[in-house]
């Protein structure tokens, strides 16, 4: 299987997460994306405290994802020794999966900045890359696939929730629920 690999910290997982997980397995660019929810570095920790755990950032994906066809969620980054690299993830995928072919999604905005990436070069010999685009970012080096455009950001929705203000349209009131009963991101 074609399998895509769609990195983040999901801090909270969106609807622009989700909907272009589900649109790269509806083209056919894939069979299925994957969603790896990245532990997050300790000394990235902002001074608001608004990074919530990792097992609350990996319940919500699976709250997001439940029925949608074809798109994952796995914790298969945390299982890997820190620093762990782009290049040693989907090396440690294939050979974890060698039954599957392992595909990189990433947004135009880290794209502009690929060439920066440790063993960016090799990633690009062995891995097909598929860049999404994002609004602000303009990547004319390279033919983005075609997916929904949205604006939005967890960032703002962490502001959003923590001012008081709807989420509506930008998470799903499911992963809200799980928001307000964990008291995340208040």
């Amino acid at each position: 299987m074609k399998i895509g690999i769609y990195g983040g910290s999901f801090n909270p997982i969106h609807i622009g997460h989700t909907s272009l997980a589900q649109s790269l397995v509806h083209q056919g660019l894939v069979d299925e994306v994957w969603l790896l929810v990245s532990p997050l570095n300790p000394l990235k920790q902002n001074a608001k405290g608004d990074i919530a755990s990792y097992a609350h950032r990996l319940r919500m994906a699976r709250i997001a994802t439940s029925g949608i066809e074809g798109v994952r969620v796995s914790d298969f980054e945390k299982r890997l020794p820190v620093p762990s690299y782009t290049v040693h993830t989907l090396e440690a995928l294939s050979k974890a999966y060698p039954q599957h072919q392992f595909s990189l999604v990433i947004g135009a905005d880290n794209w502009m900045s690929f060439d920066k990436w440790y063993k960016a070069e090799e990633i690009k010999e062995r891995y097909p890359i598929l860049v999404y685009r994002r609004p602000g970012y303009e990547a004319n080096d390279v033919e983005c696939v075609d997916t929904p455009l949205f604006d939005i950001s967890s960032t703002q929705i962490r502001s959003a929730i923590s001012e008081g203000a709807s989420t509506e349209g930008m998470i799903s009131d499911r992963v809200r629920e799980y928001i307000d009963s964990h008291h995340l991101y208040s």
